[in-house]
């Protein structure tokens, strides 16, 4: 039998399946006690879908994906949540969000397009303050922003390694937070330049702890994601173990959770290479190793990063946030 993936499993099957369990002979196999208890899960499922989560601006009404994972957090998807209601919501908190985005080397030719999607579709409305990590400093474009909406640049070193850019994102994503962000602020993302937006990022993406669902291998079972797989490593995950495959590309939350979630990896990253150990994609590898243990409190679909290589599949109706195609051996140092 084919392993489940948990985007094919959704609350209505499992509710459908413990309703059938309730003929008389069943009853009679797996105990009263037992299906008693998988009604009393479901039922809770229900109340959470049809009750708690409309008051929070989401919904479960799509049944051609799973909306809700399995520690309850919600998966957003076009048609899962209602806009309005919930930046009413956050707009009575007066909240301000961050973005972190790293154009380092030719990767600066990207930024425009970055900038000015961002201007169209990230968080629009609210105050968002923009933060670039580059070598190339003279090269930053100017963007008009709207008033709210401000841009910092701040200097990094030139690598002569792509992996040794990506390794170092964790370290200056921990120390921004520590050093500018605590206290002036609340939410922040950490995105890739070498991507445009396309259509609404806003509150709905808002969460403790936020993950973006990778769009190469939300098909796949779990045999086929690419975590790590050495056990020497600090960012292993085993056969049997794993929720998703999460996106190094697009990842955020609270400043408190992302500030954790970069020191954690940062520490994990760092003594790998002390043992001459690099996990197989680097940042990414050690984030879906802290997500496997530490759940994240909302999910994003792949529509929060597509891939434009890939044609539009059935169930996204919409491409909010995509990484461009290009050449890696134009753009990369040492592809």
């Amino acid at each position: 039998m084919p392993e489940p993936h948990p985007l094919l499993i959704s609350v209505n099957i499992a509710a459908c399946s413990t309703f059938l369990l309730l003929d008389t002979h069943e009853l009679s196999f797996i105990g009263y006690r037992i299906c008693q208890r998988m009604i009393l899960r479901v039922s809770a499922l229900f109340v959470f879908c049809l009750f708690v989560m409309p008051l929070c601006g989401f919904n479960c009404s799509r049944t051609d994906v799973v909306t809700l994972t399995p520690w309850l957090a919600p998966v957003v998807w076009e048609g899962t949540f209602n806009p309005d209601l919930l930046d009413s919501i956050y707009q009575q908190q007066d909240i301000s969000v961050a973005a972190t985005v790293f154009a380092v080397g030719k990767y600066i030719m990207f930024l425009k397009n970055f900038l000015e999607t961002a201007e169209e579709y990230f968080f629009v409305g609210f105050k968002v303050h923009i933060y670039v990590f580059t070598d190339r400093p003279d090269e930053v474009p100017q963007v008009k922003m709207a008033p709210g909406r401000q841009l910092t640049v701040l200097p990094v070193p030139s690598s002569n390694r792509w992996q040794e850019i990506s390794a170092r994102r964790m370290e200056l994503i921990q120390k921004l937070i520590e050093e500018r962000l605590q206290g002036h602020g609340k939410y922040i993302f950490c995105l890739d330049v070498d991507s445009k937006f396309h259509g609404r990022w806003g509150t709905e993406s808002l969460g403790g702890l936020v993950a973006v669902i990778h769009p190469g291998y939300y098909w796949d079972p779990r045999s086929n994601f690419p975590y790590e797989r050495r056990p020497q490593s600090r960012a292993y995950v085993a056969e049997e173990e794993g929720d998703f495959y999460y996106c190094g590309g697009a990842f955020g939350g609270s400043l408190e959770e992302v500030l954790l979630l970069a020191k954690t990896c940062r520490s994990n990253f760092e003594a790998d290479a002390k043992e001459g150990i690099e996990a197989a994609w680097q940042e990414e590898s050690h984030l879906n190793r802290y997500m496997w243990i530490n759940k994240p409190s909302k999910v994003l679909s792949p529509e929060y990063l597509w891939q434009d290589f890939k044609s539009r599949n059935s169930e996204i109706h919409i491409i909010r946030f995509s990484g461009v195609v290009k050449n890696y051996a134009e753009i990369r140092p040492n592809a």
